[in-house]
């Protein structure tokens, strides 16, 4: 007998429901501002960072892109001014994405909006505790199955800078 009603598989069909309909609900205010959901992701990924850049490897292992998805998405970034691309001084086969002044002009539009959306339709719904909860489960999975996903946010612990959390 095939374990059809295995709470694994319920577990990921959840998590499959609730972040497509998370993305569905919060994909009107990035058009809205002119953003893919992408777009989005690595605007906001670049602004948290310390020195609010990352190195383009550490960025497509942030987003999950390939590394030739995130240069497309960088270059598109790049044409409409809210990205530039920064040499790496140590190395010169790298390069780093440094969020400018007009992306964070375009999240301060698309943010207040996007903030509503995740308050009305995900943190809004748990208590402080299970939000507290949740975001450590949430952590301890991430940390297993995407180790990569936080690469760059030491960097610049290095340089006397705090990084994020997350």
């Amino acid at each position: 007998m095939i374990p059809f009603d295995d709470s694994r598989l319920t577990a990921m069909g959840l998590l499959a429901e609730a972040y497509s309909g998370l993305l569905a609900k919060t994909h009107l205010s990035f058009s809205a501002g002119g953003l893919s959901d992408i777009d989005f992701e690595a605007l906001i990924r670049l602004a948290r960072s310390p020195g609010q850049s990352l190195r383009m490897s550490d960025l497509a292992a942030q987003t999950g892109l390939s590394t030739s998805g995130v240069t497309r998405v960088v270059d598109r970034l790049e044409r409409e001014g809210l990205v530039m691309r920064q040499p790496c001084s140590t190395d010169r086969r790298a390069s780093y994405a440094a969020i400018t002044d007009a992306g964070v002009d375009r999240l301060g539009v698309v943010l207040p909006q996007h903030l509503t959306d995740v308050e009305t339709w995900f943190t809004g719904l748990l208590s402080p505790e299970q939000l507290s909860t949740f975001l450590d489960t949430l952590r301890i999975i991430r940390d297993a199955v995407r180790p990569c996903a936080t690469a760059g946010a030491e960097r610049g612990a290095a340089e006397g800078e705090l990084a994020p959390s997350d």
